[in-house]
């Protein structure tokens, strides 16, 4: 076929399964020449005459037919060595690199075409945006907002679609909890999807009418390419604390994944925090124009000018330049929630929505009250009972902070654990952090992939024996195991003026242990625990376990 085609139809996500790779894909599909992808790679056109290509695929078990399949080192196995399935789902070519070319030994007489780079890797995002079509200059495109940061990335994007409905937008969401193309759920099982995954859901939201869309990018997603060749009409950054350092082993280097985002050749403009060191040194570094947000009182083009508890929200008032400003409100507790939901009004803002329209759908709706599952989610009232996402130290301080009762009355305990073949310097700080922020702390398993759960225990426990040791405060300080006799126990010590706060998985719902996925939903266990001690009526639980999620 010519590079004007006609378009190829694609089955549909329904028939494909929601939860599969390919539910990514539009319908519809633009047949793009083999050669077009060579010549934008630099590479000679030999052979790739009468090939056309309707999508783009880094694994051979999603491959769709008329799929270009990239090939590229894996942590056991290159990619090269799943060419063969690849070709019999349908692969019309092969984009790989010198090793991968090595382990093909193809000649002549090979089936398919085969492209060879330097470094496929980095040859996806540009290649996938080319076939799928998702480049911002190649027609309408949803409009695209990213946020980064440590904590807040998931419900700032939450807050970013909520507004985007009120202002009237068929909307899109790419993140941890799921992924969502024009009111179509699709399961979410990485923060940021690979690149080709990406590109194709930019295109399947423009097939859909989305006409603005939310990301969440992880620095993974950074230092994996998984962002390469799109670019967003505004990021966010909220904050940078101490996380993910397995992957990057030093602050410095997290911090570089981090500012790769706000670089003219991903974004058009940036929003940032500067209420840490680290927000504060990206906005004098970044070579995009940046608009400044502080919560904490610094120099910034936006600052928090008042603010007032109702409820478990807060009201508050964004003061800005030439005497602006906004009114809103959240109702999800915290400050750090406010700060999310100023964050999300000035990235749109900043996307080229009048400050008049953000207020008017502030004033007219809530959308900074939007329940965001796992995310300071209330259980139940009498005791409080609540779960979080909180996995590292700043997010547990600040999580503690939020559920601490503003009367004084009642106790906060915890329930968390830390996360195996992670960070483990980490470990004995949140213990710490716990001691500080809770009367009643019970340490527990979170993940513990292939380590022993015991010793993840032990690490964590120990940083909080010591902190109340060194610190005086007589905290009472318990190991539970599994996490749900943790959950249990809370429950049994807690009175009705306390504060039981379940953190560091929030929505997830399967436990790791050896590779064996374990059902494990924190609010489902939480409630059964409130329901046992009778907290919770069984009809309130049927009630909230239909309306979850």
């Amino acid at each position: 076929m010519s590079e004007h085609a006609s378009s190829v139809d694609k089955p549909s996500a329904s028939h494909r399964g929601a939860g599969s790779r390919s539910a990514f894909r539009p319908q519809h599909t633009r047949p793009v020449p083999l050669a077009k992808v060579a010549e934008l790679l630099g590479l000679p056109h030999e052979g790739t005459a009468g090939v056309d290509l309707t999508g783009v695929a880094l694994d051979s078990r999603s491959v769709e037919p008329g799929d270009l399949y990239v090939a590229v080192p894996g942590t056991g196995r290159h990619g090269a060595s799943f060419v063969p399935p690849a070709i019999e789902a349908g692969a019309v070519a092969v984009l790989t690199d010198e090793a991968g070319a090595h382990l093909l030994a193809l000649d002549e007489d090979e089936a398919v075409p085969v492209l060879v780079v330097g470094d496929a890797r980095a040859a996806v995002g540009p290649v996938a945006a080319l076939v799928f079509d998702s480049q911002p200059d190649s027609g309408p495109r949803p409009l695209l907002l990213g946020v980064t940061g440590t904590n807040g990335k998931t419900t700032t994007t939450y807050f970013v679609n909520s507004l985007f409905e009120a202002l009237g937008h068929r909307t899109g969401l790419i993140g941890t909890i799921e992924i969502v193309a024009g009111g179509e759920p699709i399961p979410s099982r990485l923060t940021t999807p690979e690149s080709t995954d990406v590109h194709a859901l930019l295109a399947l939201m423009r097939e859909k009418g989305v006409t603005a869309a939310s990301m969440e990018v992880s620095s993974h997603a950074i230092e994996y390419r998984r962002v390469d060749g799109v670019r967003y009409d505004a990021v966010g950054f909220t904050n940078l604390t101490q996380d993910h350092l397995d992957l990057h082993v030093t602050m410095e280097d997290y911090f570089a994944a981090k500012a790769r985002l706000f670089t003219p050749e991903r974004a058009t403009r940036g929003v940032v925090v500067v209420d840490d060191p680290w927000g504060r040194r990206l906005a004098d570094s970044a070579p995009i124009p940046v608009t400044t947000l502080s919560l904490a009182g610094a120099p910034a083009d936006w600052r928090l000018a008042d603010s007032r508890r109702e409820g478990l929200g807060t009201a508050f008032e964004l003061a800005g330049p030439d005497g602006r400003a906004l009114r809103l409100r959240t109702g999800l507790p915290g400050a750090f929630n406010v700060a999310n939901a100023s964050l999300a009004a000035l990235l749109v803002h900043a996307a080229g929505v009048p400050l008049e329209r953000i207020q008017r759908a502030a004033d007219d709706g809530d959308p900074f009250s939007v329940e965001v599952p796992g995310r300071m989610q209330l259980v139940g009232t009498r005791p409080a009972a609540v779960v979080d996402f909180a996995h590292n130290p700043d997010a547990l301080e600040r999580a503690l902070a939020a559920v601490r009762p503003p009367d004084g009355t009642g106790r906060v305990i915890i329930v968390f654990g830390a996360t195996g073949q992670r960070d483990q310097s980490k470990r004995p700080l949140m213990g710490a952090v716990a001691v500080r922020g809770a009367e009643v702390v019970i340490v527990t398993d979170d993940d513990p992939h292939d380590e022993d759960p015991a010793a993840i225990r032990g690490d964590v426990a120990e940083g909080a024996r010591r902190e109340d040791a060194a610190r005086g405060l007589g905290r009472t300080i318990e190991e539970v195991a599994p996490r749900a006799a943790a959950i249990r126990r809370a429950v049994e010590l807690a009175g009705e003026d306390d504060v039981v706060l379940v953190a560091g998985r929030g929505h997830e719902v399967f436990q790791e242990v050896k590779g064996v996925n374990h059902a494990l939903d924190d609010r489902v266990e939480l409630r059964d625990a409130l329901v046992g001690r009778g907290f919770l009526s069984p009809v309130d639980e049927q009630i909230e376990s239909t309306t979850d999620d």
